[in-house]
């Protein structure tokens, strides 16, 4: 897998998928690319409603972007 930078909205939308899923738009283009490189899934939520999720590799690139900045 090539490895590429997040843009600015893509790391915007990787944030926002962290600190509140609820708010995410279902049909911003940026999760796409982030779904694509793992660091986001949908998943089932108890209402039945789907929301995104930061995947463990997404949180790993977030701790380690943090530590830089």
């Amino acid at each position: 897998m090539e490895r590429t930078m997040l843009s600015p909205h893509e790391f915007a939308t990787l944030l926002l998928v962290k600190d509140a899923p609820n708010q995410v738009d279902m049909d911003r283009e940026e999760l796409d690319a982030l779904l694509e490189r793992q660091l986001v899934q949908l998943e089932n939520v108890a209402s039945g409603r789907q929301q995104w999720r930061v995947t463990e590799h997404g949180d790993t690139a977030l701790k380690a972007i943090r530590r830089f900045s």
